[in-house]
């Protein structure tokens, strides 16, 4: 098990006290889940059309790399272990939810969070009890436990508080279910309940919960507004920032890791580009609330993605660019038409040869998995993406932080120790 040592914990006492900055009053976690550092330069290069290759915001604040292992027989990490150390500062064995590897509780950054009398934010793609935002406020000695850590947001009470004040992803059918509905709970605990875009921008005060989608939110790329992500961080940001000892939002860009397990490249930048207008929404606020620390960072890297592939010293973006819908979409509108190639050309932009409609062709009387994988053959030739896995990697992960006491997130920092700072930022 690896805890921060006591000598470790003095020197961050020392560091946080000689710091001219003060410990901040609101912070702004956000995870890119499975960005890694091919994910961000695919990014900047997905915005260069002409000229100079400019920075891209997560450029603009990057600070430094953090390791990603967790406390198991292997030094790759899946999210909820990874979430783990940056909720509460400890490593944890695989599939574990703010619980060592004994199955015993640790402390999260939401608990420290309410007894400081802070409020608690999460706003993600996914649905609001998986494995990333969980660790925050749950505690499970798995992942798959779904139900039962949704039913910790009305259970798991700090002082009597419910441990998160805005609620704002997917998920209807963790919290509607036969033998509980959570969202008739907590709207019995005074919170406000949002179930459509239109409606959550009716949202005024905390606490307040958003369940936007049955399971998860649609894909980026396909989304019934644009940006997502980065419209449910403003919203929680505007309930969160009314109480004036200040907050903690955890912010997942939480279909990067799926589009990369896909290995779907156009799926992937568009998820890339709703997460850096998230953060973009962030540093704002941070400017106009000086008083506020943001720290970015990814939970690992997803797919193993390599700009650059097929021997070839090329990577081709707007084959990429040109690409309207995810795969397993475009699969589907493939099988319902006879006219596909006139629906692949309006979708991608791109002009099969004789090779690709043959494999297409074939890939669709075998079925919409097998297509799928053909349509994401083609988008990855053509525009030279590698992938090495449809799983996660070790590869170190970005560090961006900007704000109040931002400072002690730079350089290589393993993911516990973010975690650690991020708690010793609340005070004592």
């Amino acid at each position: 098990m690896r805890n921060i040592s006591p000598i470790a914990l003095s020197l961050l006492l020392l560091t946080f006290a000689a710091s001219s900055v003060a410990a901040p009053k609101n912070i702004i976690v956000m995870v890119g889940d499975g960005m890694g550092p091919s994910h961000v330069t695919g990014y900047r290069h997905m915005q260069h059309t002409s000229g100079e290759v400019k920075p891209t915001i997560l450029d603009e604040l990057l600070v430094g790399w953090s390791s990603t292992h967790p406390d198991d027989d292997t030094i790759v990490t899946d999210s909820a272990s990874s979430a783990t150390a940056l909720a509460t500062g400890h490593k944890t064995c695989n599939l574990s939810i703010a619980m060592d590897c004994n199955d015993r509780p640790l402390k999260t950054l939401f608990q420290k969070a309410k007894q400081h009398g802070k409020w608690t934010g999460i706003a993600v793609t996914s649905q609001v009890n998986h494995a990333t935002p969980a660790p925050f406020y749950a505690h499970s000695p798995t992942r798959h436990q779904l139900n039962e850590i949704a039913d910790q947001l009305v259970d798991n009470r700090v002082n009597e508080q419910l441990p998160v004040d805005v609620i704002l992803g997917g998920g209807v059918q963790f919290f509607v279910r036969e033998d509980r509905n959570l969202v008739e709970e907590l709207k019995a605990e005074g919170y406000q309940y949002a179930d459509s875009w239109k409606s959550l921008n009716k949202l005024d005060r905390a606490p307040a919960l958003g369940l936007l989608a049955k399971v998860a939110l649609p894909s980026a790329l396909e989304s019934p507004v644009p940006d997502p992500l980065a419209t449910l961080t403003d919203r929680a940001l505007q309930l969160l920032s009314k109480n004036e000892k200040g907050f903690v939002l955890v912010v997942e860009g939480s279909q990067i890791d799926w589009c990369s397990h896909a290995n779907d490249i156009a799926c992937a930048m568009a998820e890339m580009d709703d997460f850096a207008a998230a953060v973009t929404v962030a540093r704002d606020f941070v400017d106009a609330h000086p008083d506020t620390l943001l720290v970015i960072t990814g939970d690992h890297e997803t797919g193993g993605l390599s700009l650059g592939a097929n021997n070839q010293y090329h990577w081709h973006p707007h084959v990429i660019r040109g690409v309207k819908l995810t795969a397993n979409t475009l699969s589907d509108r493939l099988l319902k038409t006879k006219r596909w190639q006139r629906a692949w050309q309006k979708h991608t932009g791109i002009e099969l040869d004789e090779e690709e409609q043959s494999a297409l062709s074939q890939a669709r009387s075998a079925g919409k998995e097998e297509l799928a994988t053909a349509i994401k053959d083609i988008i990855n030739r053509r525009s030279h993406t590698g992938w090495t896995s449809h799983g996660h990697t070790a590869v170190d992960v970005p560090i961006m932080a900007y704000g109040a006491g931002s400072e002690r997130f730079h350089g290589f920092v393993d993911n516990a120790d973010i975690g650690a700072r991020l708690m010793e930022a609340i005070g004592d």
